[in-house]
């Protein structure tokens, strides 16, 4: 699940920081595992394992008050009809607030800036041809294909 930051963020404290959400987004956070492993061998940035076209699908925008409890809310994604994840924001290692606050005493968080929350248990490779749909709750969901571009 990815936050969407209504209002600028700096130096804030976990109990304000709900009050510097503006909404929520569905993001899949994909890696190219076989450019992240070249990379990490050859001592190089690992920026195009993660900044790939395609790398990073964001739904639209979930207001603020469609989830009530963004630290319960269930996500799930399947691949080709098989469920690969299934779990709870309450399993998130962080949660929303303390987020917002670790990352606005590092930097200050601008209004339609995204922070993705993490990812649950279950990753695992696609490859093209593949069809990934998934959803937080009942709220929104997404669905593609999984496309080779070479």
């Amino acid at each position: 699940m990815g936050v969407v930051i209504g209002s600028a963020a700096c130096c804030v404290s976990e109990t304000a920081a709900a009050d510097h959400i503006g909404g929520y987004a569905l993001v899949l956070d994909m890696t190219d595992r076989e450019a992240q492993s070249y990379a990490k061998k050859s001592g190089l940035p690992w920026t195009l394992g993660k900044g790939f076209d395609t790398s990073c699908p964001v739904s639209h925008f979930i207001e603020k008050a469609s989830i009530a409890d963004p630290q319960n809310v269930g996500l799930w994604l399947n691949v080709n009809g098989i469920n690969r994840q299934r779990a709870s924001t309450a399993d998130m290692i962080f949660s929303i607030p303390y987020l917002i606050s670790w990352i606005s005493h590092h930097m200050t968080l601008e209004p339609g800036d995204l922070i993705l929350t993490g990812t649950p248990p279950g990753v695992g490779d696609v490859r093209a041809g593949d069809h990934i749909d998934c959803g937080i709750a009942d709220l929104i969901t997404m669905a593609f294909d999984v496309e080779s571009r070479h």
